[in-house]
């Protein structure tokens, strides 16, 4: 079917590293962190612009805006097209449809899918090791945590290598990766037409700058403290559940349930976690627009997670039961 990427997605380890290549001494721990002046920048301008006006222009429509917006976005874009998809490759799709998923995830604004799948899977394969730099595990405090990933990047002394595979040589990807701070250019024309100034900075500041800052608040949270059910062997970094933001994060707060299944295209596994994200891959599958869904049950992780809290105990009889 159009659009598959490799054998059956359900086949192999679906919680591996997938664009990450490990190379001789290559290592999370030492490096330096700089300024990154793209990034910086542009964060800096788009929060310039929803300090200074944003309270000036505002509206109830252009709140409405913002709202639509920004949970459109990060619903179908951030969450499903380039972490469920693009990233962890849970679920597989039609190409027009993936293609469709990862520009809305570039249109959140916080930078091109290159740059998004080798942030995450550097922190991801830097997290599964007994030590990682303060700046891939959050730690250090909130401010210069802040700073750090709005502001900078890492570079280290000793870097892995990355192999993008077939997005890595997809032209639009490549497109998207040159132009993804042009790609808020036709949205603030069209909300322009639609609501006038008003709208353009509730729709694209205030949504980028809301976007960005939400997405550190909950990584950094998600990795220093809240409720926890697994913890993953040996790895230095543990994750939490942040679940005051599981509906605005589309169920991507659910963090402790992602590092105990990666490769899961649901991340909301016990009962009453919220995720939206899971329930619009199930709409794409009654479509047929998605299949080969990875789930908890198709992944066999009793070897790597250790259960810590009591809804852990009652999801692994589950899981026992769905495989059998």
């Amino acid at each position: 079917m159009e659009g598959e990427m490799g054998t059956d997605q359900k086949s192999g380890d679906r919680c591996r590293v997938n664009s990450l290549v490990e190379a001789p001494g290559c290592s999370p721990v030492s490096g330096s962190v700089r300024w990154d002046p793209v990034h910086s920048v542009w964060n800096g301008a788009m929060l310039i612009g929803s300090l200074v006006l944003a309270p000036v222009l505002f509206a109830w429509d252009a709140l409405l805006v913002f709202t639509l917006l920004t949970g459109a976005s990060l619903l179908l874009g951030h969450s499903v097209g380039f972490h469920r998809r693009l990233i962890h490759r849970s679920f597989a799709c039609p190409l027009w449809l993936e293609r469709f998923l990862v520009w809305v995830g570039t249109c959140v604004g916080m930078s091109g899918p290159f740059w998004m799948i080798r942030t995450h899977d550097l922190r991801d394969w830097a997290q599964r090791n007994p030590h990682c730099h303060d700046y891939l595990s959050h730690r250090g405090g909130m401010l210069r945590d802040y700073y750090w990933q709005v502001h900078c990047r890492l570079v280290l002394d000793h870097p892995p290598a990355f192999d993008l595979g077939d997005a890595g040589r997809d032209p639009f990807y490549r497109f998207l990766e040159r132009t993804w701070m042009l790609q808020q250019l036709p949205i603030a024309a069209l909300l322009f037409i639609g609501g006038g100034w008003s709208w353009v900075i509730w729709g694209v500041c205030v949504r980028v700058t809301a976007s960005v800052t939400g997405h550190w608040f909950v990584g950094h949270l998600a990795h220093t403290r809240g409720p926890q059910n697994w913890t993953v062997i040996d790895a230095g970094v543990q994750a939490h559940d942040v679940p005051w933001a599981a509906i605005p994060t589309m169920g991507e707060a659910w963090h402790n349930n992602h590092h105990a299944y990666p490769g899961s295209a649901r991340i909301g596994i016990h009962p009453g976690q919220s995720d939206w994200g899971f329930a619009f891959i199930r709409l794409l599958e009654r479509a047929g627009l998605a299949w080969d869904i990875v789930l908890p049950e198709h992944l066999d992780r009793a070897k790597a997670i250790r259960l810590v809290g009591p809804q852990s105990r009652s999801s692994v009889q589950t899981l026992k039961e769905a495989r059998s």
